[in-house]
């Protein structure tokens, strides 16, 4: 069961109890929102790193697992409707808000369940907190920044991230980046198999929010790699094999070749447990069905 501390109760858009985190760090106070929806024993679900990152992504997956759980969804620092300061995003800031929620927030062992960039972060957590994470689910796990996938030296990327991150030109280049038919384009390349769904109300929804104010300076950050959770391939295996909780990784046929290559390595492994579902990386959003019943076989 969640508790009650430090927590600001607002309405809700997936159906449950939104709220407020306080989360103190490094000297300051920041609003992490979150929300809650069913009863039972405890599921944190954690939404992929996108530029269009939001816990409503998560909501087919919430409501159908609510019937059984007391399921709680994250919106990360710099996303979402979470605040959106223009701070120094990286991989410790993550891991620290992840750790001092999961501490603050539950007072029983937790199911986590996280997407994309995510799993990183949740097997890290887990290799230190055997005793909260009780098992794990990754959907469509990935370790690389986009600009990384392609190949970009540091030099050039962490180059590309000051300049969004800059008042003027970095503004033009996140819209540029973020208009309703470049979301589209994004979406039918990567995210989505049906392009029906892609309809106009979807993709207006997705671009609202990256129009909230200082939207662009954590995507800046996940496009470019600098929030990337390990370094290379064979550090994201190590950390896998390292965690004894047990481990299941929903592996998206459809994903980008590159991504792709990534899971099936992640598959190899003999402690994990791997489902292979027709979709790519927002899998977990475009066919909630599929993927809950693969949850609930391996809970």
């Amino acid at each position: 069961m969640t508790t009650a501390t430090n927590q600001t109760q607002l309405n809700s858009s997936i159906g449950g109890t939104k709220n407020v985190y306080h989360w103190n760090f490094l000297d300051k106070q920041y609003q992490v929102v979150y929300e809650t929806i069913g009863q039972g024993n405890p599921v944190l679900l954690l939404p992929a790193f996108s530029t269009v990152s939001s816990r409503t992504e998560m909501k087919g997956i919430a409501s159908i697992l609510a019937t059984q759980y007391e399921v709680t969804v994250l919106d990360w620092l710099g996303f979402g409707e979470s605040q959106c300061p223009p701070v120094d995003y990286n991989p410790v800031l993550f891991q620290q808000l992840l750790g001092d929620f999961s501490k603050s927030v539950f007072n029983s062992p937790i199911i986590f369940i996280a997407a994309g960039h995510a799993a990183g972060y949740a097997l890290k957590f887990a290799q230190d907190n055997l005793d909260i994470v009780s098992k794990l689910i990754l959907i469509a796990p990935t370790w690389q920044g986009p600009l990384r996938v392609m190949g970009l030296p540091d030099s050039m990327r962490n180059g590309v991230k000051n300049l969004v991150r800059s008042p003027v030109i970095g503004q033009g280049l996140y819209y540029l980046n973020t208009t309703p038919s470049f979301l589209r384009f994004m979406y039918k390349r990567h995210v989505y198999v049906d392009e029906s769904k892609l309809t106009p109300e979807f993709i207006a929804q997705k671009h609202q929010i990256t129009s909230k104010e200082g939207a662009r300076y954590a995507p800046a950050a996940f496009v470019t790699g600098a929030i990337d959770p390990v370094n290379n391939r064979e550090e994201f295996l190590q950390l896998l094999e390292s965690v004894s909780t047990p481990v299941s990784i929903i592996l998206a046929e459809n994903a980008p070749p590159k991504s792709k290559a990534e899971m099936l390595a992640m598959a190899e492994l003999e402690q994990v447990q791997t489902v292979r579902l027709p979709g790519t990386l927002g899998i977990y959003e475009e066919y909630p069905q599929a993927v809950t019943e693969a949850i609930h076989k391996f809970l």
